[in-house]
């Protein structure tokens, strides 16, 4: 039995009984690809389907979850057996132990002994959630979450095993901990347990290996890569954009930051279609005007730019080059004198480009002729501060390097764009939890005039307004998410996750905005007004 419920107009969130109909769906989807899918998200009783509706439609979508819900459960070949080498070391083991009234050494030979799967990822790039048929076990989280767990822990929680592939604040009671590297960002395969892979947790002294399911013997070390254990990269990508020497620079034109405001990163159209690994899409949240940028200049129009926060930010040419300025209202100088936004300007070698504080919207772009250089991270330059994947923030100091051009800048007389607004109409689609929350919480979505609060980022904007009421109270186990989503935490208001927002969650989500009005949702700043229509 499956429901299904539609999440926006790109995505279906596919309901099923428990977590074990949805290991069994999910294999079922994934041995049965459709053209137009473009990622599986699964998680605790749900799988998250999210296409392309110019390459497919939601009946087809719902033909096809429903023929793969009745498949032969036995159909689909098991995932890859990844056996990785533990210590039992924690600092909850033996506190743990006791909860479950049984010694310590008899909850490690359980753990060895079960063989867990994949369930979902989330939390984190490459972070696992790991099940067993063989685990009798439901282990309370810590009351009070460390503000640290250290990578590599092991923990138990719930019915879950899982392990740490950074540093990162945490509930799960540790019980051990591993050198395996779970998540390199550099690598072909960047999971080393993506869903449906088969786990085992070995002493630390045996070699551990990846077995394909028809190939036991075939090893390698313990996260696929050679060396990996001994030497764990970080979480992403740690070089700036480009440090202060223009040692092994590529050739084009340049500037050196001289101050940033708030925030300063790189970004381009994001990651996409990773979801299912944990990793959100990212990338520039006004996409138009990052695409606007490029065209000026003669860039492709997914090339990286730099994404300013709210303005307040200067930069010296370096070299002679071409940039570009869109998104939000600010005032434009090179060396003071004022300089069109939304146009190709020239900057000779020594010119100071100044952007100042934005007077409406939030975000500019600000492109550079040929791209600005940084290295990939799973196919993107783009920063996600969640995840702290790509390059870190710029600051100042730092060299800007622009990629190498062909052809000429586009002659360009004027570009048509308007000033972001301080009150933003937006369409909003039913959420698929919405029957969560009483009728009067829904109607009060599309009847309030909402107003944009202090706590706003890249990752998601709060609303205040009307408490939204809900009809049930219990825990909303998690389930896949997408930017767009109006989720409602206890507090009763809601939240737009954004590019940066994680993959899954577990607040109702009661609306979802269509992705072509999240453009302009990147310009909302503290203190406007967002009201919704119904799409």
């Amino acid at each position: 039995m499956v429901t299904l419920r539609a999440m926006g107009e790109r995505a279906v969130l596919v309901e099923v009984a428990d977590l074990s109909a949805v290991v069994r769906l999910h294999a079922a989807l994934a041995a049965d690809p459709l053209d137009g899918v473009d990622d599986l998200v699964p998680a605790a009783c749900t799988v998250l389907v999210a296409f392309d509706p110019l390459r497919t439609s939601p009946t087809a979508i719902a033909a096809w979850v429903r023929a793969a819900a009745t498949a032969d459960p036995d159909a689909a070949a098991p995932g890859p057996l990844v056996e990785i080498a533990t210590r039992y070391d924690g600092a909850d083991l033996d506190d743990t132990a006791g909860l479950l009234g049984i010694r310590a050494d008899e909850l490690i030979a359980r753990h060895r002994a079960a063989e867990w799967t994949v369930a979902f990822t989330g939390f984190a790039p490459g972070f696992a959630y790991l099940v067993s048929s063989d685990w009798p076990f439901d282990v309370p989280r810590l009351d009070r979450p460390r503000l640290r767990v250290p990578a590599g822990a092991v923990g138990l929680a719930g019915a879950f095993s899982g392990t740490y592939p950074r540093d990162t604040p945490g509930g799960w009671r540790l019980i051990g901990s591993t050198d395996a590297v779970l998540f390199d960002p550099a690598a072909a395969d960047p999971v080393l347990v993506p869903p449906r892979s088969r786990v085992r947790f070995v002493p630390l002294r045996e070699r551990a290996r990846v077995a394909g399911p028809r190939e036991p013997d075939d090893t390698t070390s313990t996260s696929g890569r050679p060396d990996a254990a001994a030497s764990p990269p970080p979480a992403g990508s740690s070089s700036r954009v480009a440090r202060s020497s223009n040692a092994g620079a590529a050739p084009g034109p340049a500037l050196r930051i001289v101050a940033t405001g708030p925030l300063v990163t790189v970004q381009d159209l994001g990651r996409p279609g990773r979801a299912a690994l944990g990793v959100a899409r990212s990338g520039a949240l006004d996409r138009g005007a990052l695409r606007i940028a490029n065209r000026l200049l003669g860039n492709d129009e997914s090339a990286a730019a730099l994404e300013i926060t709210l303005g307040g930010f200067s930069a010296r040419a370096e070299r002679d080059c071409w940039i570009a300025v869109t998104g939000a209202l600010a005032d434009v100088r090179v060396d003071g004198r004022g300089v069109p936004a939304y146009a190709p300007v020239r900057l000779a070698a020594g010119a100071e480009l100044t952007i100042d504080p934005a007077h409406a919207g939030l975000r500019l772009i600000l492109a550079v002729r040929g791209g600005v250089v940084a290295e990939p991270v799973l196919g993107s330059r783009s920063t996600d501060v969640l995840a702290r994947l790509g390059p870190p923030p710029l600051r100042a100091g730092d060299l800007v390097q622009g990629g190498t051009t062909t052809g000429e800048v586009p002659a360009v007389d004027g570009f048509p764009w308007s000033v972001p607004p301080a009150a933003l109409e937006v369409r909003l689609r039913p959420g698929p939890r919405a029957d969560w929350f009483t009728p009067a919480a829904v109607e009060a979505l599309t009847d309030a005039s909402w107003t944009v609060s202090t706590d706003i980022d890249r990752i998601g904007i709060r609303l205040d307004g009307p408490i939204l009421e809900r009809t049930r109270h219990d825990e909303l186990p998690s389930e896949g998410m997408r930017p767009g989503a109006l989720q409602v935490p206890p507090h009763g208001r809601p939240v737009i996750l954004l590019a940066d927002g994680p993959v899954t969650g577990g607040y109702p989500v009661i609306g979802v905005i269509p992705d072509a009005a999240l453009d302009a949702l990147a310009q909302v700043r503290p203190g406007d007004r967002v009201r919704f229509r119904r799409a």
